[in-house]
């Protein structure tokens, strides 16, 4: 691979996986949001109001972290990938375009509202303006991913006679059906993220003795919504974007599952290590004939392997697919047996005594983190050598003009930058979490925990 084509694609990524830790949370958080004004306003019960009030502050130091690092992505387009630019333009700058906005725009108006507009608007008005940064956030996510869902199965478009692509129809683009369950699959994951951190929070707060309220409604929201979304995430969003996968991109399917010899009753192998050299996998633990179930949903269905594709035509890293792949989809099965476990405690009314299991939820927290980064990197890596599939290579798209050694200085000062803003982020959260739901009120946390049910009484 030429150098500076590696330094481009080191560069991008490390952009945009870093940039992509930010609007997860906002994502996931949103719609927990709601639930949590909804609560507060059915029961006319103000904890949840303040636990609402808490988490929209966290929202906020991550919308403001995925804005300054989402920014630099749309010049990089331009300085590092310029060819791929002048090529997709045309088609790719619809959603970019409606991204900013329409999407950006309404959820930043009203997440302002939200935050300071409570004591100005109805107690109803100022519920609308969370349900407007929950559809603002996932908005925003559909333009994204229908952009990226473009580039993975191109539709609605006509080349025009300088070799670009023109878009030809809106409808196409946005009604992709690549883009409809790659939207659902990441937002569940999204999802997923908002509330193991919520139960994570809530679970520090129980084990500390501290907001105990508080940190109950966010266990049990968390662990509810996380069930739920977990559950979705393996199906059906998980299972028809793999089928997906199946039709529109075979021989990435097969790398995915590092299948080096397509055969009829094709076994899903568990674990094992990928040894591209020999084309075979080590140290396999395999279940029989369910790859071909899951694909084609028979049990004898021939499933095509990477012998029956060209070389050339194989995804460039076929190793960090697969383990990219595998690790999505055993935590996304771990995330499963966690929820299970704790929505089980909690209908038996003991989450809340039960040390080991909020232990674990609070050490769950940074691996919702891990699943995510892992799925896109599958998205991503599995598309080679394609940068727009079938229609524009990865080695034609970047700037051929932008030496290695260019690249390389700017990477290092993006990383420099960017380390700098995770440490920022850190403290501001961690000043969050200290200060707790009740910062803003001015109440005093006394003795570690103050119960929605007991007053708060100041001694001179």
């Amino acid at each position: 691979m030429d150098s500076a084509l590696l330094i481009h694609r080191l560069h991008f990524a490390f952009t945009v996986t870093f940039h992509y830790l930010f609007p997860q949370l906002t994502m996931g958080l949103a719609p927990l949001i709601v639930v949590l004004k909804t609560l507060g306003l059915r029961n006319h019960d103000e904890t949840y109001h303040q636990a609402a009030r808490f988490w929209a502050k966290i929202f906020g130091i991550n919308f403001i972290m995925g804005v300054v690092t989402g920014i630099p992505m749309e010049f990089q387009f331009g300085t590092n990938w310029s060819h791929f630019s002048r090529f997709a333009g045309g088609v790719i700058g619809q959603t970019l375009g409606m991204e900013g906005m329409f999407a950006f725009f309404l959820e930043s108006a009203f997440l302002g509202l939200f935050l300071y507009g409570e004591k100005r608007l109805s107690p109803r008005a100022h519920w609308w303006s969370a349900v407007a940064v929950f559809l603002g956030s996932w908005l925003s996510g559909f333009f994204i991913i229908a952009t990226d869902a473009w580039m993975q199965h191109p539709v609605g478009y006509v080349t025009r006679s300088d070799g670009s692509a023109q878009l030809s129809s809106f409808w196409q683009l946005v009604l992709n059906p690549w883009a409809w369950w790659q939207y659902a699959h990441n937002m569940s994951g999204a999802a997923i993220t908002g509330s193991m951190v919520m139960a994570s929070v809530g679970a520090f707060y129980l084990l500390c003795h501290k907001y105990e309220a508080h940190g109950r409604i966010f266990v049990r929201v968390g662990v509810i919504a996380g069930l739920i979304f977990s559950m979705l995430q393996i199906f059906p969003t998980g299972d028809a974007q793999g089928r997906m996968v199946t039709k529109y991109q075979p021989v990435t399917l097969a790398a995915m599952e590092a299948l080096f010899v397509g055969q009829p009753g094709a076994p899903l192998v568990i674990v094992g290590q990928p040894n591209v050299d020999e084309k075979k996998i080590d140290n396999p633990i395999i279940v029989p004939k369910a790859l071909s179930f899951l694909t084609y949903r028979a049990w004898s269905a021939d499933v095509a392997g990477l012998n029956q594709f060209p070389q050339d035509q194989w995804p460039t890293n076929i190793a960090l697919l697969y383990y990219s792949y595998h690790i999505m989809v055993g935590l996304g099965t771990i995330f499963i047996a966690i929820m299970l476990v704790a929505a089980f405690l909690l209908w038996r009314k003991t989450l809340f005594q039960a040390r080991w299991m909020l232990w674990i939820l609070l050490l769950a927290l940074p691996f919702p983190y891990i699943a995510n980064t892992a799925g896109w990197m599958t998205a991503e890596i599995g598309r080679q050598p394609w940068l727009v599939y079938g229609l524009m290579r990865t080695v034609d798209g970047y700037s051929k003009m932008v030496s290695a050694g260019n690249g390389m200085f700017t990477l290092l000062g993006f990383m420099g930058m960017y380390t700098v803003l995770g440490i920022l982020f850190l403290f501001l959260v961690r000043r969050e979490i200290e200060h707790g739901p009740l910062a803003e009120a001015g109440v005093p946390d006394l003795e570690g925990s103050v119960e929605q049910d007991e007053p708060v009484v100041l001694h001179r």
